[in-house]
């Protein structure tokens, strides 16, 4: 009887437990140069993206929760720069690549708002989860001094904010 009530509550509690699901989109690109990682604590907030005018991106950086990620390639000119809304996630990631660098990158929240940088020539390549209810975690890849020379994508279950704070207006 005792092993019966043991099964039965480890089963139920095997059914409560969230899942949590993960998926990888393949680096595009070149495979030399400089490996980096953008994971950070918290998810990603923000993005920024530096471009050779009328080239290929230069430069990447992530925003973990209030913290900027290292500058990945090199800054040139101004940034273009995606800063997410509470609630807001990144659900996708295109562009083109050739056999030097990165070409273009589109970021796609789950909003529907957009950053487009870089050039529209060359290879496509589309990122985003295999799980519903998936964000984007981290970016991985390669880069030298001139630019960024490949990028793969790190995909996770979305974590929700357990904040039950009261407020008075």
């Amino acid at each position: 009887m005792f092993s019966l009530l043991f099964f039965a509550v480890l089963c139920a509690s095997c059914l409560s437990a969230p899942s949590e699901h993960y998926s990888f989109s393949p680096p595009v690109g070149p495979g030399s140069g400089t490996s980096f990682s953008t994971a950070g604590d918290g998810g990603i907030t923000g993005v920024k993206v530096w471009e050779s005018i009328n080239a290929y991106i230069t430069g990447l950086q992530v925003r973990n929760g209030f913290s900027w990620s290292n500058v990945f390639g090199r800054t040139l000119g101004d940034a273009q720069e995606l800063e997410l809304y509470d609630d807001e996630y990144i659900i996708q990631i295109s562009g083109k690549y050739n056999t030097a660098y990165i070409y273009q990158l589109i970021f796609v929240t789950s909003t529907g708002r957009s950053l487009i940088v870089g050039q529209p020539t060359h290879t496509s390549f589309n990122f985003y989860p295999i799980h519903n209810g998936c964000e984007l975690k981290m970016l991985s890849g390669r880069y030298t001094t001139s630019g960024i020379k490949s990028l793969g994508a790190h995909w996770g279950s979305r974590m929700i904010s357990t904040n039950t704070s009261v407020h008075d207006y």
